[in-house]
């Protein structure tokens, strides 16, 4: 198979600028009928291809938006997905989608391999292990080469950028609020996401709603945990104690494992134990009980997400200005939890 020629090696070749090959593959009148002849037919002996992407992107008409999220089995991420790809269509855009699995190395390698020309912009959740460890260089080099960004979720505030993020201080609040109008006095917190930016903010709304009604958080009654294993093994053992009377989940496995477990030992949903989690996943809706849900509205993060980055594709402004939008949630109830009466 030939190698491809590139406009510099052409140019060089025949003793010429790499504008003057560039305009006389394009049939610019600037060039003379005889030298623009010898660069086509030299061209095409070396196997030259045009670089379409890199055209397109020096043009912005790529009209493809990458979009890099961390856990494909993460069901909120499904959903967000969704409302990306509904205004996507809608502008007449594409979506493709890089999975980082939660690993620096892969949000990395998705940023720079769609960076080259493929995509006009990034929607992007940041990965457990760039935020566990507070590297966010490579989304402040793409946006500084030009490339914007819009955040989602997990957002830093080091990245100057578009975010869409959830009220998770706010709701937390009220989440746990609503557990302790229901009667709950010994509420445990339960999280398998502890590492995360998310998780640290409905932690903290948590200890606020007990501080605002003059409840003394209780340690045994806390789990904090950055994985999905480590949580399973820590929460186990809280239920043998029959302390709680209350759970206040931060995340879907947390939320569907706690019900579970409190099943299994013997609990009465609600009557004697009640749940709150935050959790948009089908299981949810399957767990018998139900389960009582802060929904985070994917879809319409999503949908925001994309609408302010083609914003600023399509913007005529040379310095562009960021915000960041808060999406409301809302506390489902279900049968995990009493009616207020």
């Amino acid at each position: 198979m030939k190698e491809k020629a590139t406009l510099k090696q052409i140019a060089k070749e025949l003793h010429v600028s790499v504008s003057t090959v560039s305009k006389a593959l394009n049939n610019s009148p600037e060039i003379s009928e005889p030298t623009k002849v010898r660069i086509q037919e030299y061209a095409k002996l070396k196997n030259y291809k045009p670089n379409i992407i890199g055209l397109n992107l020096k043009n912005r008409k790529t009209k493809t938006i990458g979009v890099i999220i961390p856990n494909i089995l993460n069901h909120f991420f499904a959903k967000v997905f969704s409302g990306i790809e509904k205004v996507a269509e809608a502008k007449g855009y594409n979506v493709i989608t890089c999975i980082s699995n939660e690993s620096l190395d892969k949000e990395v390698h998705a940023l720079t391999m769609l960076s080259n020309g493929t995509i006009d912009g990034f929607i992007v959740s940041i990965s457990e292990e760039a935020q566990k460890l507070g590297e966010f260089s490579h989304f402040k080099n793409i946006i500084s080469e030009g490339t914007p960004i819009v955040m989602f979720d997990r957002v830093s505030e080091e990245v100057a950028c578009d975010k869409v993020i959830v009220d998770d201080f706010d709701s937390a609040i009220d989440a746990t609020q609503h557990l302790i109008s229901l009667g709950c006095k010994k509420i445990a917190l339960f999280s398998s996401i502890d590492n995360l930016s998310v998780g640290k903010l409905r932690a903290k709304g948590y200890f606020k709603a007990l501080e605002n009604s003059g409840i003394k958080a209780d340690d045994q009654l806390i789990v904090l945990t950055d994985s999905a294993e480590d949580f399973d093994k820590k929460a186990a053992s809280l239920f043998t104690k029959g302390k709680m009377d209350g759970i206040f989940a931060l995340d879907e496995h947390a939320s569907v494992s706690s019900m579970k477990m409190g099943l299994k030992a013997g609990f009465q949903i609600p009557e004697e134990l009640q749940v709150i989690g935050f959790a948009d996943g089908v299981w949810s809706r399957r767990l018998t009980p139900s389960l009582s849900t802060v929904s985070q509205h994917g879809p319409e993060i999503g949908e925001a997400a994309a609408s302010m980055l083609i914003e600023q594709l399509e913007s005529k402004e040379e310095i562009p200005t960021y915000t960041t939008r808060v999406i409301k949630t809302e506390l489902r109830q279900r049968d995990s939890t009493r009616k207020l009466a």
